[in-house]
C-alpha cells in the first residue's frame, strides 16, 4: 500500500529503538534486581517499571503492524485502533497502580509521564484509526506522533527509574 510505505523507514527506526529499548531495560532491570527489596517495591515496580515495557512493547508492535504489506488500510486501522484502546483501558490500570503502591508518592511529572501522555498517545491511535478512511495522510501522522510520545515517555521513565534507584534508593539501602 503506496500510504504506508512511504512510512517504512520511520518504522523501521522507530520499532527498532523499541526493541533495543526494551532490551535494555530488562538488562537494568536484572541489574538492580539484586538490591534489597523494601515493602511495597513490587507494586511500585508494576505501577512505574511494567508500563515503560509495555509502551516500548506498544510502539514495537505498531512498527511491526504497520510495516506489514496491507492490500489495504482497514485491517490495519483496525489493528492500531485496537492497540489505542486496549493502551486506554490499560492507562486506567497504570492510575490504579499508582495509588496502590506505596513506597513512593508520585509527583506532577510522574503523573504525566506514566499516565497523561501515554493516555494521550494511546488515544490519539484510537482516534487515527476511526480517521484513516476520510483523512489517511492526517492519520497516519497521528499514529507517528503517538509512536514517538510512547517512545519519548519511555525513555524518560527509564531513565527516571534508573536515577531513583542509583541516587535515591542507594541512600535508603
Amino acid at each position: 500500500m503506496t500510504a504506508l510505505s512511504s512510512w517504512e523507514n520511520f518504522y523501521v527506526i522507530v520499532g527498532s529503538s523499541a526493541g533495543a529499548l526494551i532490551g535494555l531495560q530488562f538488562v537494568v532491570l536484572a541489574l538492580v534486581a539484586s538490591r534489597p527489596v523494601g515493602a511495597g517495591t513490587a507494586q511500585a515496580g508494576h505501577a512505574f517499571a511494567t508500563p515503560t515495557i509495555v509502551h516500548f512493547g506498544a510502539v514495537l508492535l505498531l512498527a511491526g503492524m504497520l510495516s506489514a504489506p496491507w492490500e489495504a488500510i482497514a485491517p490495519a486501522a483496525v489493528l492500531w485502533g485496537l492497540l489505542g484502546l486496549s493502551g486506554i483501558v490499560y492507562s486506567v490500570v497504570v492510575v490504579r497502580r499508582m495509588r496502590q503502591q506505596g513506597a513512593y508518592k508520585p509527583v506532577f511529572e510522574d503523573w504525566l509521564f506514566h499516565v497523561l501522555l501515554p493516555l494521550a498517545a494511546y488515544t490519539a491511535l484510537a482516534v487515527a484509526a476511526f480517521a484513516a478512511g476520510s483523512h489517511l495522510r492526517e492519520a497516519l501522522f497521528g499514529i507517528g506522533a503517538a509512536a514517538m510520545l510512547l517512545l519519548f515517555a519511555g525513555i524518560h521513565n527509564a531513565w527516571d527509574a534508573v536515577t531513583y534507584h542509583v541516587f535515591v534508593s542507594n541512600q535508603t539501602s
